[in-house]
């Protein structure tokens, strides 16, 4: 049957898929996470002085496209995405972020301007366009309250992309992210027309699922796509291939640490949820927070592998141990948000990674990148241990 505005939303049929279309638009994410950790590695190897600066702008561009994907995600996991507007939808959302990307490297220079109207022009333009080709099926409400809140933070993105002033900048972006942030995490809250409110019955958990486990198989395959460029430009010393065969192992315990027991089971805990809305919007964040982690990881893994000897910057820590840490932090949330309880073995990881720190002051990059995977290590074997003997867990959202 044709798809018309009356059949925007998901069917059964479609519930439990992603589409090729969808797939493609990751793509462009992946690239859009090179140009993210580009921006990283530089800022750490060119000096210790911009560090500080270069990671609170890569936050913020990170943020922004983190932003537009997770939006279009929401989007598609109730309404169809086989449905022409749909589908139209998420072409207008990879040009833009495509733009967006390729803005990236100077995004806080140069290209600031075309990040920022880039990203304004595509927030709203793909809602107008929406709700005048719906004629406001199947929500007119929904359009009104997103477009409220993209008003807000607009002004904001716009100016900072115009101003020649870098504090400036810096300081309108945070402002419009949080706008923006704050406008997701609440559903969009409008004077008279409230909060978003979608039921169990109107989210296709098992697609909302698939999506947050491919966007971070993504980042995976991002830190995958910097080993392999680090060490494949370095001179395979047998120091640089210890740090190369070090950040390969650690990649796999970043895997094994997600997917294990809460990784795997996030459609039955949007489905068993009380709130799956909340539910599904509070993973978002949890994997925000382990995809930020694992990029962050991936500029740590560079670092170590062309350098693996000698001093190492207290600022390389921030990525050596502050990936694993982010990334352990997402996931500790996400377990509570499957089972409504953290293990022990996340917690532990994370104070380990804090007590090691001034230790690891003193130790050479390589070094460092080791303690680091010894840390995950541990994770992963305390969580296979705890499992060995235990029937399958059954996800209790704690909402």
């Amino acid at each position: 049957m044709r798809n018309t505005p009356d059949r925007l939303l998901r069917s059964e049929a479609t519930r439990q898929r992603a589409t090729f279309l969808e797939l493609f638009l990751d793509l462009v994410f992946v690239f859009a996470l090179t140009r993210i950790s580009a921006r990283l590695i530089a800022d750490f190897t060119d000096g210790q002085s911009g560090v500080y600066a270069g990671l609170g702008q890569a936050v913020l561009l990170f943020l922004a496209l983190w932003a537009v994907w997770s939006v279009t995600v929401w989007s598609t996991s109730w309404l169809d995405p086989d449905a022409p507007i749909v589908q139209t939808v998420i072409i207008m959302t990879l040009v833009g972020a495509m733009t967006m990307a390729v803005a990236v490297p100077h995004g806080f220079g140069a290209r600031a301007s075309l990040f920022a109207i880039t990203l304004v022009t595509l927030q709203i333009g793909r809602v107008v366009f929406f709700h005048v080709a719906g004629h406001g099926r199947p929500d007119p409400q929904q359009s009104i309250r997103i477009l409220f809140w993209f008003g807000l933070s607009a002004p904001l993105w716009v100016v900072g992309g115009l101003v020649n002033d870098g504090t400036i900048r810096g300081a309108l972006w945070t402002l419009a992210v949080l706008i923006d942030y704050a406008g997701l995490f609440l559903g969009w809250p409008t004077p008279r027309l409230g909060a978003q409110r979608l039921g169990v019955q109107m989210i296709a958990a098992e697609h909302l699922a698939e999506r947050y486990q491919q966007f971070l198989l993504i980042a995976l395959g991002e830190a995958i796509f910097v080993i392999g460029l680090a060490f494949s430009g370095s001179e395979f010393h047998t120091d640089q291939t210890g740090g190369f065969v070090l950040a390969l192992a650690s990649t796999v315990l970043l895997w094994r640490i997600y997917f294990h027991v809460a990784g795997g089971m996030l459609g039955t805990a949007v489905d068993r949820s009380r709130d799956p809305a909340r539910l599904a919007t509070d993973m978002a964040f949890a994997h925000m927070v382990m995809i930020a982690g694992i990029v962050l990881t991936g500029v740590g893994f560079e670092l170590f592998i062309a350098e693996p000897l000698g001093h190492l910057p207290a600022t390389w820590l921030i990525a050596i141990f502050g990936g694993p840490v982010l990334f352990l932090a997402g996931r500790s949330a996400l377990e509570y948000q499957v089972f409504g309880r953290v293990s022990r073995s996340r917690l532990a990881g994370l104070l380990a990674f804090g007590l090691l720190i001034p230790a690891a002051l003193h130790l050479q990059p390589l070094t460092a990148g080791a303690v680091a995977a010894v840390v995950l290590l541990g994770v992963a074997a305390a969580d296979a241990r705890r499992s060995l003997h235990r029937s399958p867990e059954t996800p209790t959202p704690p909402y």
